[in-house]
């Protein structure tokens, strides 16, 4: 059954949360291979690496954008040679757009220097405070997809 917020203890709980996760997130965002790419087309490039080929509409769905704004954030990452568009297999009149090599490749670089970089981090935790992270982990990843 769910927790509801129930105190101030809570509460501050969340209020922790949220200033670290942003204050984290600011941090890792200033780590861009390709610094020249918004956090929006990044956005764009991770789902299509992690989900495959899909419309623009789809895109725009599960980015959460409207889609002239995917239309504009593809033609940008398709100038850069980062997606492509291919045929539709079911529907002639729709295209589907997939990331190319060179995206997969700079993104493979993006992740490897941020872990890095936060490796470097974690290196200055307790025992204890690593044992917080590895319980924590997985309920901020769920907490991300909710």
């Amino acid at each position: 059954m769910p927790h509801a917020m129930d105190g101030p203890e809570d509460a501050e709980a969340v209020n922790t949360l949220r200033v670290g996760v942003l204050r984290l997130s600011r941090r890792l965002r200033h780590l861009s291979v390709d610094r020249t790419l918004s956090l929006a087309e990044l956005s764009a490039l991770g789902t299509l690496a992690r989900c495959g080929a899909m419309t623009p509409g789809e895109l725009a769905r599960k980015e959460h954008v409207q889609p002239p704004s995917m239309t504009r954030i593809l033609s940008l990452l398709q100038e850069r040679g980062l997606v492509a568009l291919q045929p539709h297999p079911e529907d002639r009149r729709q295209k589907l757009v997939a990331a190319t090599d060179a995206a997969e490749e700079m993104l493979a670089a993006s992740r490897e220097q941020r872990n890095a970089w936060l490796t470097g981090l974690a290196d200055e935790l307790t025992e204890e405070e690593w044992d917080a992270l590895r319980a924590a982990a997985p309920v901020l990843h769920k907490l991300a997809h909710l």
